[in-house]
């Protein structure tokens, strides 16, 4: 095998052209403004090039000259549309791979570029089939960890696998997109209260929230929060402008079910029972953890890691809390994860969101803000909103302060 021709003899198209492809395939698999914006300078520089990134949640803007001519003479910007990122931690793993291998001299761009491209294979039957189980993994395993009843786990669980199906459907059907988290509340929350109005009481609000919990968007609000504080305005604003609609829009169709309900004289039963046994929430948690892994699209050999982490992130919250206080808990977890991340991507030369991202996911503090919203609507009374609004805003405080001081604790060598 020859070696691939030096970046030097590459052409200033050809560099610009690899930055793009870069920063595209980055903002696609979920990596925050601050992060994106760090890790492409530092490309760029790499390849002589002088890029000044701006990116968002929806696109990014990407302006280039070549330091060895004139200013002026050679400046090239790109703006570039974009759908808001998912996390993808296999791609990301291997887009960071290629982008290391060119920068270390062993892989060419013509090379880096086919081996892009390779990552772009559509999902296969199988992998769908998998993202739609690990919905109602995810379901159960929440609802166990919250030690529900049985019936209420398995409603969950139930939910959790139609509103995979309904992601599925959405995939391939764009238009449906936009009404997503409407339509799967509301069948959530009329599943849920047929069950409680005809089999047995269930806690109403809470099955809801286990049945939904993949879509809620407590990482985006965290991610939003974590830009705003780097001063990446912008784009933690539009993040978080995001993160509050998906609440909204997963509200409402919770209460257009429960109207649906009182119209048609449906009475749920409601209970507040959490009576498993302590063996059900360990149980629960590795399978929570092991959803994650799936619907974070890993790598099959760092499924340990993000279950680990996945599990610590949690463990460490709750022990942390017993002793210390809720908020003191988050803190302490986020602080050790993002340490945890930072060391992985120094010494193992990989992304630090592979422990970093499914070590806060169960932190987050999605369940709390539509709890408090359904609370507020439910009740019509000002004080809940305000309590769950403190409430999220204990969790965010909490947790961006982990996420700073894990920074500070073991500063992180790469961007990723």
């Amino acid at each position: 095998m020859s070696n691939p021709p030096p970046l030097s003899a590459a052409s200033y198209a050809a560099r610009i052209n690899f930055v793009i492809e870069l920063a595209e395939r980055l903002h696609a698999y979920g990596t925050t403004a601050q992060r994106l914006e760090g890790a492409i300078s530092a490309v760029a520089h790499r390849l002589q090039l002088e890029c000044e990134p701006w990116s968002n949640p929806t696109g990014l803007i990407l302006t280039f000259a070549d330091p060895q001519r004139g200013p002026g003479e050679s400046d090239t910007t790109r703006v570039i549309r974009l759908p808001p990122g998912e996390t993808d931690l296999y791609r990301l793993a291997e887009t960071d791979r290629i982008a290391e291998e060119v920068l270390a001299g062993r892989l060419g761009l013509v090379d880096a570029h086919a081996q892009m491209s390779a990552l772009d294979t559509p999902p296969t039957r199988r992998s769908r089939a998998m993202q739609v189980l690990a919905y109602g993994l995810a379901a159960v395993g929440i609802a166990g960890v919250l030690r529900l009843p049985w019936l209420d786990i398995g409603v969950a669980g139930l939910n959790g696998l139609m509103i995979g199906l309904l992601v599925q459907w959405s995939d391939l059907h764009p238009r449906f997109k936009e009404a997503l988290e409407a339509v799967t509340a509301m069948f959530a929350a009329i599943v849920t209260l047929l069950v409680a109005a005809y089999v047995a009481p269930l806690n109403q609000n809470t099955v809801i929230i286990a049945s939904l919990i993949v879509l809620l968007p407590g990482m985006a609000l965290t991610n939003a929060v974590n830009e705003l504080t780097s001063q990446h305005l912008v784009s933690g604003t539009a993040r978080f402008a995001g993160a509050v609609t998906t609440v909204l829009k997963l509200a409402i169709g919770t209460v257009i079910a429960l109207y649906l309900a009182d119209v048609i004289g449906l009475h749920a039963q409601v209970r507040a029972s959490r009576p498993q046994p302590v063996w059900v929430e360990w149980g629960a948690l590795v399978l929570a953890s092991f959803a994650f892994a799936v619907l974070f699209r890993a790598q099959w050999r760092d499924y340990p890691k993000v279950m680990a982490a996945a599990a610590g992130g949690y463990l460490i919250s709750r022990y942390g809390g017993q002793a210390f206080g809720s908020p003191a808990g988050i803190f302490l977890a986020a602080l050790v994860l993002t340490a945890a991340g930072n060391a992985f991507a120094r010494w193992w030369n990989r992304p630090g969101a592979i422990l970093r991202v499914p070590g806060i996911i169960m932190l987050v503090p999605g369940s709390v803000s539509l709890r408090g919203l359904l609370t507020l609507l439910q009740q019509q009374d000002i004080d809940a909103g305000q309590t769950a609004v403190l409430a999220v805003l204990n969790i965010l405080l909490a947790l961006i302060a982990g996420l700073l001081f894990g920074n500070l604790l073991l500063p992180a060598r790469r961007n990723l």
